[in-house]
């Protein structure tokens, strides 16, 4: 009879050890010895792709947005070209009706008068660019800082990810 009880008993304490050194190893284990059993470190795995893709997009973001600010420099600069020769013009078509005028010679003098009057619309619309364009300028600054910033936080979220898998591996 004791024999038959030990058998039972010895079975037992076989299937106790058996569970309780499954519970201890953290449940099944790959050959790489990570545990597929943590949600934590597939969903870390997925966010570091996810913030290496923001990087690289804002990178580009960066490049995109430099190449636009030294576009709109370069129109900003010929705008004010433009208008100081529409200003120097228009003094010299004002002083070619004066003069005309002086003259007596009418006829030219509406001519320089129609002149004078173009020049102050060039300015008008060189004014008017030079504007949109300092606008343009500021706008593209304020996009380069922002995606600069994302630069960071991405960086600083790769840096996250990496030590949650790197704890998460180690099972802390």
């Amino acid at each position: 009879m004791i024999r038959r009880h030990l058998v039972h008993l010895l079975a037992l304490v076989v299937l106790g050890f058996g569970v309780t050194l499954r519970a201890q190893t953290g449940g099944s284990t790959t050959n790489t010895g990570t545990s597929t059993t943590n949600p934590d470190l597939k969903e870390d795995r997925k966010d570091l792709r996810q913030d290496r893709r923001d990087l690289h997009q804002d990178r580009k973001d960066i490049r995109q947005d430099k190449q636009d600010l030294h576009q709109d420099r370069v129109d900003r600069n010929q705008d004010r070209r433009d208008l100081k020769k529409d200003e120097k013009d228009l003094a010299e078509d004002r002083r070619e009706r004066n003069q005309d005028l002086k003259n007596g010679d009418i006829k030219d003098a509406r001519k320089e008068q129609h002149d004078i009057n173009q020049d102050k619309r060039d300015i008008a619309k060189d004014k008017r660019d030079l504007r949109a364009d300092n606008r343009d300028i500021r706008n593209d600054k304020k996009d380069l800082h922002q995606d600069r910033k994302d630069v960071r936080h991405d960086k600083k979220d790769i840096r996250h990810d990496r030590r949650d898998i790197h704890r998460d591996k180690k099972g802390k």
